[in-house]
């Protein structure tokens, strides 16, 4: 089999992760933060061991590493926890649905083109700003096509205008460097199952250190037990334990941990690297097979395309009946799908991870071309 739908869960993942998720399963099954036995000790070390790898990933402090079940629920975190009353939120044109929908969800937004290069999605963004939003969010790396948004840039501008910030690394986390202070971002949402080849039902928000202490003007989104103040009837006004509500699932943060290892030991500049240049040979094999349509060609290593006259459905089903597995229609990203203009049923998207090889991308275009 050929896996090519990493961009909606890496696979296969590192054996290291399978370890670390069966050993927190059976040898430290306790509930961390609830009890003071050996068993729940050792669940709170690997789960405070996870922050630290995720705060050491993108500059950040650990205690301002929020857990959660993956990147939507990151999002819609920080989303509410940061976005003011009636105001309104300005998002690009490339967003996710776990973008998209809260923001909708909860009052007034507008989108920006991010289509351009880097200068004309600044200036987008800077004429968008005419809206006075309230709170900005974008992704890095586009889920649909790969287009990678410029935020540092866009970072440095919502600070210059005192402009809460918000970055889905949903794409990027464990393939392209991100640094909460160079992008001046107060907060980064990720899922630990995609490029930092953890567990699924893993997730997480690392907030600026300006919101680890006073944090009880953050809206939270959860609200629960957490071993932290038990006597009292609100939620800690501290990071992390005032979004953390319930048991937090210690074998996917285990699994997570190792995955992060994984991402260290290759390095991400290598990772970008070798993505890039699969997507590369990908996007160039495609665009030479007569009647195929590749859509946006930003480079990376998410390719979105369409085969004339068949659709996305059918395209990606006889590439799994050829043992090719890849993501067919909508791709939750209908904002995306407006600004390439795919066709009613939406393209075809094959996305590598760093442990595909050129033969996967070789095998992918030799049955197309059979078409």
């Amino acid at each position: 089999m050929i896996y090519l739908d990493n961009a909606a869960t890496t696979f296969p993942k590192p054996r290291s992760v399978s370890v670390a998720f069966n050993n927190a399963v059976r040898l430290y099954g306790g509930n961390p933060g609830r009890s003071s036995h050996y068993l729940s000790r050792q669940a709170a070390r690997i789960v405070y061991e996870t922050r630290e790898e995720i705060a050491s990933l993108f500059d950040g402090q650990p205690e301002s590493v929020v857990f959660t079940l993956n990147a939507t629920y990151a999002l819609n975190i920080a989303i509410n926890a940061l976005r003011k009353k009636n105001g309104l939120v300005l998002i690009s044109n490339f967003e996710h649905n776990a973008v998209l929908r809260p923001v909708a969800y909860g009052g007034e937004y507008e989108v920006f083109d991010a289509s351009g290069s880097d200068d004309e999605v600044i200036t987008a963004f800077t004429s968008a700003l005419a809206f006075k939003p309230s709170l900005v969010v974008c992704n890095h790396i586009s889920n649909l096509c790969g287009k990678v948004l410029p935020v540092e840039r866009i970072g440095k501008i919502c600070h210059d205008n005192r402009i809460p910030f918000i970055i889905d690394a949903s794409q990027s986390a464990g393939r392209r460097c991100l640094s909460l202070r160079e992008t001046y971002a107060d907060a980064i949402c990720a899922p630990g199952h995609k490029g930092l080849y953890g567990a699924q039902g893993s997730g997480f928000v690392i907030f600026a250190d300006k919101y680890r202490e006073g944090a009880s003007e953050l809206f939270p989104f959860v609200h629960g037990g957490n071993g932290v103040n038990s006597l009292e009837q609100f939620m800690p006004d501290f990071l992390p334990e005032r979004f953390e509500g319930g048991t937090l699932p210690t074998p996917a943060i285990a699994a997570l941990c190792a995955g992060i290892g994984e991402v260290k030991r290759i390095t991400v500049p290598n990772i970008e690297y070798l993505e890039n240049a699969l997507g590369r040979r990908l996007t160039e094999g495609l665009s030479v097979i007569r009647g195929v349509t590749v859509y946006g060609n930003y480079g990376g290593g998410t390719v979105l395309f369409n085969v004339d006259g068949q659709s996305s459905e059918n395209v990606a089903r006889q590439l799994d009946d050829n043992g090719i597995c890849v993501r067919s229609g909508y791709h939750c990203c209908p904002l995306g799908h407006r600004t390439l203009n795919t066709p009613q049923g939406g393209a075809v998207r094959a996305s590598v991870s760093v442990f595909n090889t050129k033969y996967d991308i070789d095998r992918l275009l030799t049955v197309l071309n059979k078409k």
